[in-house]
């Protein structure tokens, strides 16, 4: 990774130069442009197009801001207008987006041309500006682009052309061509690898002998001959193996930078080129082999960390291959016949065969068959879970068992798959403080390296100049900060990845950090501690009230909201055969209850407080004794008093008593958050041994109190099932919310737990401790390593080719520490 210094002048090309892409300008071309009150020489019609758009909108910032030049438009022309408009039908847009409202719509799109950060900035301030469109979105490290328009005011077509305009090519974004960039990296970096190796191991063949010779026992011509065998053999190092150091470092110069490979580039370019002069003169020393081996374990540790880096954002590609191309559609007419149709045309209320081996399209609800799905890489669950009529099933999970028909619910951009990986983008797109900050240090650092080389050069000049070249060469190579800047991001990487195999979806770039360092752990009860599949245990009409007529009341004022209350009064109903009843003037209030109109009578639904506001009547003295003294109660009522009161009952979670356990035996604080009745709320904490017990808490309760701990100094981490627990959420430092809650498309929770197995969470906890204990050993060994290095190197005792190894080995030694936390976490010690 490359850290720079900050510039701020305008950006200087070297006379002959085109200002806009730096290619050489033909003689006989003469365009321009004016920047900055200046004429800019340009080589090309098309320069001259990017530029002046660039200007005329404004945004000539990005010409002071770049670190890296475009590529030419002469390959990056605007397409024809005619081409462009295919991307406005309807049929092509399927695939990449998705409607938001009656007008707007969202793209997934990426971005060619892009070679720096200025280019995002470019990208995004010139598409933002244009009429229509509502945000755009755009990931420096994958190129992906999410764009939002109002499609009444301007069409795809016309953003597309806008980009193209200014010298950048966007199209739909396609996780096949993805995976082929990384994997041309990945051969590249190999290729480049092997060359430095075999390099390496051949140049060390010829140097020990030299080494190991005494005076006189070898002779001058044989030495001679070694030397040219090793120059012969370190030049396509040189050349090929080390050329992006040299590429990157030059880029830095022309843009008044100081890179990460400046120093890199430096130290090699000097020791090979006065080891060649060594050989041409036939005095003096040469390392040759210091130089390859150099080169080599850089490029070890470079490639180390992105194969790491891949293979965490390896699961976000994994996840978008998932969905299927095809499926087979039901005919209406026709016993079991079926059509195959592209995945795109499916609509929910479609009925879709997917037989066993075979991806379920689409997210829906199993109407025939029993069997079991997949859902290793949605949810982290290992083993398949059992399907049967009713059940739902999630699009990109496996059929196993037996054929299933499942009726579609939801699909494209509206399935869970779909929104777990923008939710995964989210996160990638975010920089967490701790990168920020090492990326700060390291950047600093590297520009104290290049004076402290020049003083050791004219330090030992004066004192012994026949050593000087190779001690500041040492301290070139020594000082080089890879490690430093490696420590947190490449650990980071490899957890957010390790989160996700398990079940635990990273939504937010400070999440694992802020995760590892929280102190206190609220929990919300139902839905969280508990299943969230309540269930009604007694009835308790009122007035001779009849059960099952309060029943359907309550079901039908219910009937709009996902809150397990209102699941478990719709399934109680439903199993006794009575319809919903409709209601007008529906409305709900967090964390309270719902009100509406059913045959013109006011009615409320919900905390017995709630209701009494509607008629003032106290509570029954009876039908508080009556009811159980650990189930919720909710209450019913009308205008002119109470109807009927219902108990209802839930299930602890499993592992949930493993999490709290485990919590409480590392000292840290629990805390059981719920707006429930006491009595009912106070028998889960016992079983669970939760002794920090707050109900009846309100929404801006919960809120409250998380910020009274916050107050108290703790560092809070909230759990919830983010039904209506999005403000206490919100407040919270870091907040986690159970996948099967609230839709995910809507979460602002920090991470979701998508299988809603606590144990998952455990393991999450235990995972970004270690993860935390892993940086701070990265970043404590990368600065004690140049701590000791820098001076020992200043003084003489560290020659070129054991900088070349300290300095790589420092680096591989972040990259591997970082890898363990591949490894399984044993949540149980």
């Amino acid at each position: 990774m490359v850290c720079s210094a900050p510039f701020t002048e305008p950006r200087v090309v070297a006379v002959g130069d085109c200002y806009h892409c730096g290619l050489p300008v033909p003689a006989d071309v003469h365009l321009a442009v004016t920047v900055d009150g200046v004429d800019r020489q340009l080589c090309c019609n098309g320069c001259q197009a990017v530029a002046e758009a660039i200007v005329a909108n404004g945004l000539e910032d990005y010409y002071r801001h770049r670190d890296a030049l475009p590529e030419s438009p002469r390959e990056a022309l605007p397409a024809i207008v005619g081409e462009l408009k295919l991307y406005d039908h309807a049929d092509f847009q399927k695939s990449f987006v998705r409607a938001l409202g009656d007008n707007e719509r969202e793209a997934s799109l990426i971005l060619e041309g892009i070679t720096c950060a200025a280019c995002v900035w470019l990208n995004e301030q010139h598409v933002a500006r244009l009429p229509g469109v509502v945000a755009i979105d755009i990931n420096y490290a994958t190129r992906r682009a999410r764009v939002r328009w109002d499609e009444s005011r301007i069409q795809l077509s016309g953003i597309l052309a806008a980009i193209q305009a200014i010298g950048y090519r966007a199209h739909p974004y396609d996780a096949a061509r993805h995976e082929e960039i990384a994997r041309r990296e990945r051969r590249d970096m190999l290729w480049r690898l092997w060359v430095a190796g075999f390099g390496m191991m051949q140049v060390m063949m010829y140097a020990i002998p030299v080494y190991m010779a005494g005076d006189g026992e070898m002779t001058q011509d044989i030495e001679g001959l070694m030397r040219w065998a090793s120059l012969l053999l370190t030049l396509p190092v040189v050349i090929y193996s080390s050329a992006p150091f040299f590429r990157n470092a030059w880029r830095d110069f022309r843009f008044r930078r100081v890179g990460m490979d400046v120093p890199v580039a430096l130290g090699v370019g000097s020791a090979f080129v006065a080891s060649v002069w060594a050989t041409l003169v036939g005095t003096g020393e040469v390392y040759f082999d210091s130089v390859a081996m150099f080169v080599f374990f850089l490029l070890g540790g470079r490639f180390l960390e992105m194969v790491a880096r891949q293979k965490a954002v390896s699961v976000t590609e994994a996840l978008a291959k998932l969905m299927p191309a095809f499926a087979l559609r039901l005919l209406p007419a026709g016993a079991g016949a079926t059509e195959q149709v592209l995945v795109s045309d499916l609509r929910p209320g479609d009925r879709v065969l997917v037989k066993p081996g075979e991806t379920i399209p689409a997210d829906g609800i199993v109407v025939e068959g029993v069997s079991a799905a997949d859902e290793a890489l949605l949810s982290g669950e290992s083993r398949p879970v059992a399907k049967r009529p009713g059940d739902v099933v999630t699009g990109g999970a496996q059929n196993v068992e037996s054929p299933l028909v499942v009726e579609v619910s939801a699909v494209g951009e509206g399935t869970r798959l779909s929104a777990i990986v923008r939710l995964m983008e989210r996160a990638a797109s975010e920089k967490p403080q701790l990168v920020e900050i090492a990326n700060r240090a390291a950047g600093r650092f590297i520009a104290a390296i290049l004076p402290i080389a020049a003083a050791t050069a004219i330090g030992w000049a004066w004192f012994d100049p026949s050593q000087a070249l190779w001690i500041t060469v040492s301290v070139l190579v020594v000082t080089c900060p890879c490690a430093l800047s490696l420590a947190t991001p490449i650990a980071l990487t490899v957890a957010s990845g390790a989160l996700a195999r398990d079940g635990v979806l990273v939504t937010r770039g400070h999440a694992i950090e802020t995760l590892a360092r929280a102190t206190c752990f609220v929990f919300d009860k139902t839905g969280t501690l508990t299943m969230g599949q309540m269930r009604v245990e007694h009835i308790h009409p009122v007035s001779g009230f009849a059960a099952d007529d309060a029943l359907q009341l309550a079901a039908s004022l219910e009937q709009a909201s996902a809150h397990p209350i209102a699941r478990a009064l719709a399934g109680t109903v439903e199993q006794r055969g009575r319809p919903l009843l409709p209601v007008t003037t529906a409305a709900a209030v967090a964390g309270q209850g719902v009100s509406g109109w059913i045959d013109g009578r006011e009615l409320r639904c919900g905390r017995p407080e709630y209701v009494a506001d509607l008629h003032g009547q106290p509570l029954p003295q009876e039908l508080l004794n009556a009811a159980e003294a650990s189930a919720t109660r909710v209450a019913l009522g009308d205008a002119r008093g109470w109807l009927a009161f219902f108990d209802l009952d839930d299930d602890i979670r499993p592992h949930a008593d493993q999490l709290i356990a485990r919590l409480r035996r590392e000292g840290r604080r629990v805390v059981l958050l719920s707006g429930d009745a006491p009595a009912a709320v106070a028998r889960v904490a016992a079983q669970l041994g939760i002794d920090d017990v707050r109900a009846g808490v309100s929404p801006q309760g919960k809120h409250d109190a998380v910020a009274a701990l916050q107050a108290e100094g703790e560092v809070v981490a909230m759990i919830g099932d983010g039904v209506n627990d999005a403000p206490v959420l919100a407040q919270a430092q870091v907040s986690i919310a159970m996948g099967g809650g609230a839709p995910l498309a809507r979460t602002q929770a920090d991470l979701v737990l998508l299988s809603d197995n606590l144990s998952h969470l455990t393991g999450a906890v235990v995972l970004v401790r270690k993860a935390l204990r892993i940086i701070r050993e990265n970043l404590w060994w990368s600065v004690s390593y140049n701590v000791v290095a820098i001076p020992m190197a200043i003084a003489g005792y560290v020659t070129p080719w054991l900088a070349a190894i300290v300095m790589s080995g420092s680096s591989l030694l972040v990259v591997l520490n970082s890898l363990r936390l591949q490894r399984a976490v044993d949540t149980e010690a």
